[in-house]
């Protein structure tokens, strides 16, 4: 089974298309997004209706869920009030109303493998978690809510970790950004998580987790933001990959 995951879209509409091309190459078993659909950019509501076009199961980001509040008139023009100006009130319904967490379970001869999908951590939207996250703290997590696989996303900055937990191992990835990377790789992002049913947590490499890269029109990313009342400090990190 190959299923597929990406987040951090970012309203950047030629991103997103780039993505969804490779995706119906790579044509996985089912495909989820981690959400932070919007903001940055300019074609957020493009960006949402292509998800909802694909009935893709999404939950929220930071970036949705600060869209809970109205903009304060002093907010009107940064990157939450430009944005909250461009969406329709469908799509802000929408955004508004995702869930904060997707849980999935597989189960085979060798026990169940329960995975848990969070934007940032399972305590916050905005919480990082790094490459170097404590692994205390992230063995915790996982176990206060009964997780062999946490997927998240946030930080922009994709890396697969494995931890020895009692005669399992426990997976943590954080599966990078589609639309604005921060690794100092300007390509879009995204994981690919591949098992069978002989998927057995007590061997480390049961679950295979690839990191997709794949080029796109940044220039016109860029060009839109630059055109745009949105800051320009956004279009200089889409080049530089930061």
């Amino acid at each position: 089974m190959k299923i597929a995951i990406f987040s951090d879209i970012h309203a950047n509409l030629p991103a997103l298309e780039a993505f969804f091309k490779d995706i119906d190459q790579v044509n996985p078993d089912a495909i989820y997004c981690l959400g932070d659909l919007v903001g940055y950019n300019v074609w957020p509501n493009e960006v949402v209706r292509k998800l909802r076009e694909r009935n893709i199961p999404t939950i929220m980001g930071n970036h949705e869920e600060a869209l809970l509040t109205p903009p304060a008139k002093e907010e009107q023009f940064t990157n939450k009030g430009l944005t909250r100006s461009l969406l329709t009130e469908e799509n802000l319904d929408y955004l508004i109303n995702l869930p904060r967490h997707l849980s999935l379970s597989f189960h085979n001869i060798w026990g169940d493998c329960n995975w848990l999908m969070v934007h940032g951590s399972p305590r916050s939207t905005t919480d990082y978690m790094v490459e170097d996250y404590p692994e205390s703290e992230g063995l915790k997590l996982m176990d206060q809510n009964h997780a062999d696989l946490l997927l998240c996303g946030h930080t922009h900055k994709p890396f697969h970790r494995i931890i020895k937990s009692g005669d399992r191992f426990k997976h943590i990835v954080n599966i990078g950004s589609v639309g604005k990377p921060k690794d100092g790789d300007t390509r879009l992002c995204y994981a690919l998580i591949e098992f069978n049913q002989s998927l057995n947590l007590r061997q480390p490499d049961s679950l295979q987790v690839s990191f997709r890269r794949r080029a796109y029109d940044i220039d016109t990313s860029a060009r839109a933001i630059e055109e745009s009342a949105f800051d320009n400090a956004y279009s200089l990190a889409l080049r530089q990959g930061k």
